[in-house]
């Protein structure tokens, strides 16, 4: 899929943000300034939250509560691959809300069995490419419940 522009990747995170349930994983990878945090943000406005979401770069885990709550992983600064152990990613994953996961590349072996992973290329300044792959009977519902809205 290609994004064209800002709006587009608000539109799909907002689409994307409304099919979700609880325990859903979306996994996003890419580059620095491809996109994921904005994705991420939409997608907590297409769940209903209020609240201002940022990057949990330094915090790792920022949670926004709700109807159904969100939580933000951003895993660029783990050091130590042992501290996704530490730090309980686990309860998140099984729990009732949705995790994102962004740099979800990076801690690939402690991923759940089931996730909606989407890798964005940056192609320039505006527009982004997005591949999508499902893990899992839940994930590949959602793709299919997604590209059927997006269509």
């Amino acid at each position: 899929m290609i994004l064209n522009n800002t709006k587009e990747t608000e539109k799909l995170g907002l689409t994307l943000g409304g099919l979700l349930k609880a325990g859903d994983v979306i996994c996003l990878n890419g580059d620095l300034g491809s996109g994921k945090t904005t994705l991420t943000k939409s997608i907590g406005k297409g769940m209903g939250i209020e609240d201002y979401i940022t990057s949990p770069t330094f915090t790792i885990i920022n949670e926004y509560y709700s109807q159904l709550n969100l939580y933000h992983f951003d895993t660029y600064r783990l050091e130590n691959i042992e501290d996704v152990e530490y730090l309980g990613f686990d309860e998140y994953f099984y729990g009732e809300g949705v995790c994102v996961v962004e740099w979800a590349d990076k801690i690939r072996e402690f991923l759940p069995e089931d996730y909606l992973e989407m890798n964005i290329e940056r192609i320039d300044e505006d527009r982004r490419s997005v591949d999508f792959r499902a893990v899992g009977k839940r994930s590949e519902k959602l793709l299919e419940d997604l590209r059927e809205v997006c269509a």
